[in-house]
Parts: structure tokens; sequence; C-alpha cells
């Protein structure tokens, strides 16, 4: 018997809502990773930013030396968990006992990898639930220079909170 057009567009709408359907599955437990992982942190400040600055760049150094200094008095710092400005906000929390240095990354395929310097790290699925962790246990958030993905995560913290 042949297939007619209509028979195989059909066949393939009802694989990708079953796909779909799965899907909700992962997201589900992108948001139960987040809530049981984070749900107990102390005071914690996000710390958003370019993903390509360079350990050398004022602004990685910057990054550095404002997350030592809330380290110091206690606060968590939380970043997207990435090279870059992630990576210097959690290096400069790394060094303290006292508090948790959280990276909160993305599976991406050939994209970032987890910065060395978080005590805690979590990956996600999806960035819409990322995005919800990084500003739902934070009580301060600091933006600093970066490109869309940047941008894209202060318009949905400014929407969150």
């Amino acid at each position: 018997m042949r297939k007619n057009k209509n028979d195989l567009a059909k066949k393939y709408i009802k694989e990708i809502k079953s796909a779909d359907v799965w899907s909700v599955f992962k997201i589900v437990a992108d948001f139960v990773k987040g809530f049981d992982e984070l749900g107990e942190l102390g005071p914690t400040v996000t710390i958003f930013g370019s993903s390509k600055v360079k350990s050398e760049s004022k602004y990685y150094k910057k990054a550095q030396e404002l997350s030592s200094m809330l380290a110091q008095r206690g606060f968590n710092i939380m970043t997207g968990g990435g090279p870059g400005i992630m990576e210097a906000a959690n290096r400069g929390a790394f060094e303290y006992k006292n508090v948790e240095s959280i990276g909160l990354n993305i599976d991406l395929p050939f994209e970032q990898i987890p910065n060395k310097y978080t005590t805690t790290d979590l990956n996600f699925d999806y960035f819409f639930s990322r995005k919800v962790m990084l500003v739902k246990y934070s009580i301060g958030y600091v933006i600093f220079p970066g490109g869309y993905g940047t941008l894209d995560e202060l318009f949905e913290a400014l929407t969150l909170i």
C-alpha cells in the first residue's frame, strides 16, 4: 500500500508531539534539581556577564574582586558556571570556605564547560529553568558587560523580580 503525503505528515506530527510530551519530564527534572539543591542557600548574589572575557580584562578583575568582597561578608555567589565573568565571580568566592560558589551550567553541544571555581555545580537542559534558578534564590544581582546572553538574563531577571 502506498503512503500519501498526508499520512507521512501525520506520522511526523505524531512523533514531534510525542517528543514534546516527554520533554515535560526533563523540564520538571530541571526545576526539581534546582529547588532541591538551592532551596537551603543563605544570602546569595547572582553575577551575570560575558563568557568571552579573558582573565587579563579589567571586567574579569572587577568581577573577581567584587565577588571576593561579597564572599568575605558571607554572601554566596551564583553564576552561569561558565568562563569569562562567570569564572571570575566564582573564582573570587572560591577561596572562602564559609560560602558557596555556585555554577548553574547549561548543557549545550560544543559550548560552555563548567569553570573550576565552583563548590556547587548544577547542569540544566533548558535556559528558562536555569534563568529562574539564577533569580529565585538570590537577593542581589550584578550585571557586567556582555552580549545577547547577558541581556537575555538581565531582562529575564527584571521580569521575574
